[in-house]
């Protein structure tokens, strides 16, 4: 055994940790046998420490490593004599224990080294002569604690780590669990929030006055006998009422459009939009349909198109895109609550506008066969067609009006009202085949309606919005607010007359439903290039007559309203059959165009009933006797009553001609908000509020 002194003298410690023992190994051995035959009576020094990284090349490969110290006895010479080899496991030698053991170090005098094999795993120094086994037996008993302990402290951080992850994951279960139940109890806080950000309080009322009827708007048309006889006719006949305007039109919109829309785009679209009205609107009674002034608005944006050279399709769905924001946006807001200011002035002005666009192309279909005569030896054509058209015109309003004479009975009476209407259309179609009449040549609708489907000129159902600039769809929302206007006056007029205490309708109304309706119906028809549709007052109030319950009162001799059938069932399948009639194509050119005509002119005739500006005409050249006490020209005088209807007058006129003109259809619907304008700002100079509620029109 060596003394204490010798042990002191020879004490040598390898402090040797590294991430790569490959890397470790050949560091430790290039300095041991280049340093130990020169230098005996020094120290050789490795400085690599835990918080000093140094980088060796090894192999190809930069490898960080981490060293202590090895030391040299400094009065040891070293000679060449044999020792049994000792294994060293990855380049870890004689470590020192770390916590206790610290000041303990065991120490081995390495007086040669003859030879050394490195393998991938392991590192065999061979032939290493020390002075003393013993020594040595102590180092490796060491460097095994050492390494125990080191395990030991791996496995107890490595538990402490993966319970700390647990510890972590079941905080996040806990607090996702405590989440899931605030969310469930606060939901219907949550979405109340949304709700009231996203619709304005009219909305929610709209929403609430409404969703409660729902169910019954489907089934109140088959809940009785009555209903269901009620409803079939009343299908029947306004299936060619709302289908004399879309051939109508869609006949005037080929002229105007060069071709772009015709018959077919218009059925399509009638009835494809009256299906989704009929579903998503608050007002079921109401009808959406092509109207001539849409159709006018329509004219003038495609003049300007071609004006400027500018493709028409992209354009007008980029019109309609931008129209449907605003009306979305409008409804959600609950800005038909300014409905209100449009009083009984502007409604009059505006239901008369439209009964004399229905009469104009009436008038205007008769008219063209007598300008052009396809034959010149049948000169009566002409006057066949306009004999049948009024032929028509006055059977329909002598059926309609049957309840109130004293022919039959009461039931006989009601079947003549309901199936009348659709039983002349027949006669007078099958009245046309006979030879007799069919010598004439009455011109019927196979002019203008094609024999199978097929958009105008052959187009994609598609329309590619994005082939023109960004700069020309954000210009597009310009023409799109006067579209909006014109939309949310005739809209909002429509559903007004309709909601009329005297229809006697008992479900409310729903104006800022029925303009989202409105917008989503545009938006659709706008990205595939069919005509717009919006608030159609004529179909809207024969719909409304058609499902009323009515009794003749032998007191004021007139017919009252008992009740109204309030039904959605009645639009969806009357648009669905127009949408159907797309494959009877070929059936429908056997329509003559003068019972279309005739049609026309009931419609017209029937908008003109209780619009008392119309009355007021007639009233104020009448003798004063002659009329009601309570009428207005004995409160105001003659001369006031007619200032108050030339007002109205003159403001109808400029109606049409704004209308009429190509130049300015397009600013059309800026003059029906003028109406308004009018009434709160200007009347009120030349007349009291005494005045207003004696002419029926009391300001709101």
């Amino acid at each position: 055994m060596p003394s204490v002194e010798n042990e002191n003298n020879c004490s040598r410690r390898w402090r040797i940790s590294s991430k790569n023992a490959r890397s470790a190994a050949i560091a430790v051995l290039s300095i041991l046998l280049t340093a130990a035959p020169m230098i005996s009576p020094s120290y050789l020094v490795l400085a690599f420490s835990s918080g000093n990284n140094g980088a060796m090349v090894t192999g190809g490969r930069t490898t960080a490593a981490r060293y202590t110290y090895l030391s040299t006895p400094s009065s040891s010479p070293i000679s060449n004599h044999d020792c049994r080899s000792i294994g060293v496991n990855r380049a870890q030698i004689g470590r020192r224990h770390r916590k206790k053991n610290k000041s303990n170090t065991s120490s081995c005098a390495i007086t040669s080294i003859n030879s050394a094999t490195i393998d991938d795993n392991d590192i065999n120094i061979q032939n290493i002569t020390t002075e003393d086994d013993e020594e040595c037996n102590i180092a490796n008993k060491c460097f095994k604690q050492d390494k125990l302990v080191e395990r030991a402290k791996d496995k107890e951080e490595l538990k402490a780590a993966v319970q700390e992850v647990k510890d972590v994951a079941k905080e996040v279960k806990t607090s996702t669990k405590k989440l899931g139940k605030t969310i469930a109890k606060n939901r219907r806080g949550i979405l109340t929030f949304l709700r009231n950000r996203l619709f304005s309080i009219e909305m929610r009322e709209d929403i609430k006055r409404r969703k409660k009827h729902y169910v019954s708007d489907w089934t109140d048309a088959f809940k009785s006998k009555k209903a269901l006889l009620q409803t079939i006719p009343a299908i029947l006949f306004l299936y060619f009422a709302c289908l004399a305007p879309a051939i109508s039109f869609g006949t005037i919109a080929t002229d105007l459009t060069s071709g772009s829309i015709g018959v077919v785009e218009f059925l399509l679209s009638s009835g494809l939009s009256g299906m989704l009205y009929s579903v998503l609107s608050g007002q079921p009674m109401a009808f959406i349909a092509p109207t001539g002034l849409t159709l006018a608005f329509i004219s003038g944006l495609f003049r300007f198109c071609t004006v400027q050279n500018v493709p028409f399709f992209p354009i007008y769905a980029w019109v309609g895109i931008w129209t449907s924001i605003f009306m979305v946006t409008l409804g959600a807001a609950g800005s038909s609550k300014l409905i209100r200011y449009c009083t009984r002035f502007t409604d009059e002005v505006f239901n008369a506008l439209l009964s004399m666009n229905f009469i104009y192309e009436a008038l205007a279909s008769l008219r063209r066969n007598f300008l052009l005569v396809a034959d010149p030896m049948n000169l009566s054509m002409p006057f066949v067609s306009l004999a049948m058209a009024i032929g028509t015109f006055w059977s329909t309003v002598k059926v309609t009006t049957m309840e109130q004479t004293i022919l039959f009975n009461k039931r006989i009476r009601t079947n003549i009202k309901n199936f009348g209407p659709v039983s002349i259309i027949a006669i007078m179609s099958i009245l046309n085949l006979h030879p007799w009449i069919k010598k004439f040549g009455i011109p019927t609708l196979s002019r203008s309606v094609p024999s199978r489907f097929m958009l105008a000129g052959g187009r994609d159902f598609l329309i590619p919005f994005r082939s023109i600039p960004i700069t020309a769809r954000l210009l597009c929302a310009l023409p799109a607010v006067l579209l909006t206007s014109l939309f949310f006056m005739d809209q909002n007029i429509s559903v007004r007359v309709v909601n009329n205490p005297d229809n006697k309708l008992r479900k409310g109304e729903a104006y800022n439903l029925d303009m989202i309706a409105l917008g989503i119906v545009t938006l659709g028809l706008s990205l595939v290039g069919l005509p717009w549709m919006c608030g159609a007052t004529v179909q809207s109030m024969n719909h409304v007559v058609a499902m009323s319950h009515t009794e003749f009162n032998e007191e004021t001799q007139q017919l009252e309203v008992i009740d109204v059938t309030e039904t959605r069932t009645t639009g969806f399948v009357i648009h669905a059959m127009i949408a159907a009639t797309i494959g009877l194509l070929p059936l429908l050119s056997f329509l003559p165009t003068p019972v279309v005509a005739g049609i026309f002119l009931f419609l017209g005739k029937k908008l003109m009933n209780g619009n008392s500006f119309l009355g007021r005409i007639v009233d104020g050249v009448s003798e004063t006797r002659r009329l009601p006490d309570d009428h207005p020209i004995r409160c105001l005088g003659r001369k006031k009553m007619n200032i108050f209807t030339g007002a109205q007058f003159g403001c109808l006129l400029a109606l049409w001609g704004f209308k009429q003109c190509a130049v300015t259809a397009i600013f059309f619907p800026s003059v029906i908000g003028m109406l308004m304008a009018i009434r709160a700002f200007v009347l009120p100079r030349f007349f009291t509020e005494e005045d207003f509620v004696a002419l029926g029109d009391p300001s709101p």
